[in-house]
Protein backbone atom coordinates (compact mmCIF):
# COMPACT_ATOMS: atom_id res chain seq x y z
CA UNK A 1 0.00 0.00 0.00
CA UNK A 2 1.76 3.72 -1.14
CA UNK A 3 0.31 5.50 2.18
CA UNK A 4 1.79 9.32 -0.27
CA UNK A 5 -0.79 10.32 -2.13
CA UNK A 6 0.58 14.28 -3.34
CA UNK A 7 2.75 16.85 -3.10
CA UNK A 8 0.65 19.50 -1.58
CA UNK A 9 2.64 22.57 0.14
CA UNK A 10 6.49 23.03 0.14
CA UNK A 11 7.78 25.35 2.78
CA UNK A 12 10.34 28.88 1.40
CA UNK A 13 11.94 30.31 4.44
CA UNK A 14 11.29 34.25 4.50
CA UNK A 15 12.89 36.95 6.68
CA UNK A 16 10.08 38.89 6.35
CA UNK A 17 6.19 37.67 5.59
CA UNK A 18 4.89 40.60 4.58
CA UNK A 19 7.17 41.54 1.63
CA UNK A 20 6.93 37.87 0.84
CA UNK A 21 3.31 37.70 0.53
CA UNK A 22 3.61 41.24 -1.83
CA UNK A 23 6.37 39.31 -3.75
CA UNK A 24 4.55 36.24 -4.07
CA UNK A 25 1.23 37.66 -5.07
CA UNK A 26 2.17 40.90 -6.81
CA UNK A 27 5.11 40.72 -8.92
CA UNK A 28 4.74 36.49 -9.32
CA UNK A 29 0.79 37.01 -9.70
CA UNK A 30 0.54 33.70 -7.03
CA UNK A 31 -3.04 33.95 -5.03
CA UNK A 32 -2.99 34.07 -1.14
CA UNK A 33 -4.89 30.85 0.03
CA UNK A 34 -4.09 31.18 3.51
CA UNK A 35 -2.75 33.58 6.37
CA UNK A 36 -3.30 32.46 10.02
CA UNK A 37 -1.43 33.09 13.16
CA UNK A 38 0.93 30.36 14.05
CA UNK A 39 2.60 31.00 16.83
CA UNK A 40 4.66 27.90 17.26
CA UNK A 41 6.32 29.11 14.07
CA UNK A 42 6.45 32.61 15.36
CA UNK A 43 4.74 33.84 12.66
CA UNK A 44 1.92 33.01 10.39
CA UNK A 45 0.93 29.78 8.34
CA UNK A 46 0.82 31.45 4.50
CA UNK A 47 0.20 29.75 1.75
CA UNK A 48 0.86 31.05 -1.87
CA UNK A 49 0.08 29.25 -5.36
CA UNK A 50 -0.52 29.94 -9.16
CA UNK A 51 -4.08 30.10 -9.83
CA UNK A 52 -5.46 26.40 -10.04
CA UNK A 53 -2.04 25.10 -8.94
CA UNK A 54 -2.12 21.35 -7.35
CA UNK A 55 1.17 22.20 -5.13
CA UNK A 56 1.52 25.35 -3.49
CA UNK A 57 4.01 27.13 -1.44
CA UNK A 58 3.86 28.17 2.35
CA UNK A 59 6.19 31.44 3.06
CA UNK A 60 7.55 30.40 6.30
CA UNK A 61 9.22 32.37 9.12
CA UNK A 62 13.31 31.79 8.67
CA UNK A 63 14.64 30.71 11.50
CA UNK A 64 18.58 29.07 12.32
CA UNK A 65 18.32 25.89 11.73
CA UNK A 66 15.67 27.08 8.44
CA UNK A 67 17.31 29.91 7.04
CA UNK A 68 16.13 31.88 3.91
CA UNK A 69 18.65 32.22 0.95
CA UNK A 70 18.18 28.75 -0.55
CA UNK A 71 18.19 26.56 -3.51
CA UNK A 72 14.21 25.69 -3.39
CA UNK A 73 14.67 23.76 -6.28
CA UNK A 74 11.14 24.71 -7.15
CA UNK A 75 10.38 24.15 -10.68
CA UNK A 76 7.38 26.85 -12.02
CA UNK A 77 5.90 26.26 -15.38
CA UNK A 78 4.88 29.21 -17.86
CA UNK A 79 3.37 28.63 -21.12
CA UNK A 80 5.73 31.42 -22.32
CA UNK A 81 9.06 31.16 -20.46
CA UNK A 82 10.46 34.25 -22.59
CA UNK A 83 7.88 36.19 -22.16
CA UNK A 84 7.82 35.60 -18.45
CA UNK A 85 11.79 36.52 -18.34
CA UNK A 86 11.35 39.67 -20.16
CA UNK A 87 8.25 40.41 -17.63
CA UNK A 88 10.60 39.47 -14.00
CA UNK A 89 13.46 41.42 -15.69
CA UNK A 90 11.23 45.17 -16.09
CA UNK A 91 9.53 44.17 -12.73
CA UNK A 92 13.20 44.43 -11.61
CA UNK A 93 13.27 40.88 -10.05
CA UNK A 94 17.04 39.44 -9.47
CA UNK A 95 16.64 36.67 -12.88
CA UNK A 96 18.91 34.84 -14.92
CA UNK A 97 19.44 34.77 -18.17
CA UNK A 98 17.42 32.79 -20.32
CA UNK A 99 18.52 29.76 -21.30
CA UNK A 100 17.53 28.25 -24.40
CA UNK A 101 18.67 24.73 -26.25
CA UNK A 102 17.20 23.13 -29.13
CA UNK A 103 15.08 20.17 -27.95
CA UNK A 104 14.36 21.58 -24.18
CA UNK A 105 12.29 23.85 -23.23
CA UNK A 106 13.33 27.68 -22.60
CA UNK A 107 14.16 28.49 -18.64
CA UNK A 108 15.35 30.92 -16.03
CA UNK A 109 15.56 31.30 -12.09
CA UNK A 110 14.86 34.03 -10.09
CA UNK A 111 15.02 35.11 -6.42
CA UNK A 112 12.72 36.16 -4.49
CA UNK A 113 13.84 39.38 -2.20
CA UNK A 114 14.99 36.93 0.44
CA UNK A 115 17.64 35.14 -2.54
CA UNK A 116 15.65 32.02 -2.73
CA UNK A 117 16.02 30.83 -5.70
CA UNK A 118 13.05 29.34 -8.03
CA UNK A 119 13.25 28.23 -11.53
CA UNK A 120 10.55 28.99 -14.18
CA UNK A 121 10.47 26.52 -17.25
CA UNK A 122 8.07 26.40 -20.60
CA UNK A 123 5.53 23.71 -20.54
Amino acid sequence: MNHLSDIRTVGVPVTDQDRAVAFYTGTLGFELLMDARLEQLGGRWIVVAPAGAAASIALVPASEGNPAGVDTGIRLASPDAPAAHKHFLAEGVDTDELLEWPGVPPMFSLRDQDGNRLYVSQG
